[in-house]
């Protein structure tokens, strides 16, 4: 917390003092931002420990209120959508597991080396599990810039693709369970174990063909405001981060209710 942020505080216990006070509210804000080095003089004359009692109870109402606030805006956000659903390509590029007359279809954008993407790919496990026919995934690759192993991830699977969607499924499910091992040393390995061409999905993988198509599912991400992951659209209704699957199930049941 900087010294600004100190001041700040200082000021809004201060602030509490009455109304009655000679110097202004606005004069006080002035003088502590052009003299924040008042804060330090004055602590030498206050009870320090409440002081900094002050200032940790008065961050951490910061934080919850901040919480409550994006809550209700996420919440504002899905009712929304409920009514207007965001519409994600499901063209013939889509890579998609399970019947396309499914009635829900959760459209995930996911990172591989992502910890919480790995906790999300579990939780759609689950979900695959309960549902059944029902449930249509969509895999949509959003590798973050601080992931060094989460694009080229993402072009093998991608390769992969154009050689067995339902090897590169596997391929999949197998770098979420072992992110620890992301390589391109691993990438070969796994190809080969799946009976793949090792050669020609280290050549499709730097392809247009494929930088095209992550470039589309990133501009996507990021045209329904997706900053992190994982993100989900499900029929269109956003679930932002590694939700448990109780939220899935709520959304889902909405659906099906209104059906």
């Amino acid at each position: 917390m900087n010294l600004a942020h100190v001041a700040t505080l200082f000021l809004s216990a201060l602030l509490a003092l009455p109304a009655a006070a000679e110097i202004s509210r606005e004069d006080l804000k002035k003088a502590l931002e052009a003299n924040p080095d008042l804060v330090l003089s004055a602590l030498k004359k206050a009870d320090k420990m409440k002081f900094f009692e002050f200032v940790v109870e008065s961050q951490q109402d910061y934080q919850r209120n901040k919480a409550r606030e994006e809550a209700r805006l996420e919440a504002e956000e899905r009712d929304k959508a409920f009514k207007n659903p965001l519409k994600a390509d499901l063209g013939p590029t889509a890579r998609t597991r399970g019947k396309a007359d499914a009635p829900i279809t959760i459209v995930e954008y996911s990172d591989f080396q992502c910890p919480y993407c790995a906790q999300g790919f579990k939780n759609l496990e689950q979900l695959r599990k309960t549902h059944g026919d029902k449930l249509r995934v969509v895999f949509k690759s959003f590798p973050l810039n601080f992931h060094p192993m989460a694009m080229p991830a993402a072009q093998w699977f991608e390769a992969l693709y154009l050689q067995s969607p339902e090897k590169a499924w596997t391929f999949h499910d197998m770098l979420f369970e072992n992110q620890s091992k992301l390589g391109e040393e691993y990438f070969k390995a796994l190809t080969k174990d799946l009976g793949l061409d090792v050669a020609k999905a280290a050549k499709d993988a730097k392809s247009d063909a494929v930088k095209n198509k992550i470039e589309a599912d990133i501009k996507e991400a990021k045209g329904f405001g997706i900053e992190g992951t994982p993100a989900y659209l499900i029929n269109g209704v956003p679930l932002r981060g590694a939700y448990p699957v109780s939220e899935f199930d709520k959304i889902i049941s909405r659906i099906l209710a209104s059906k």
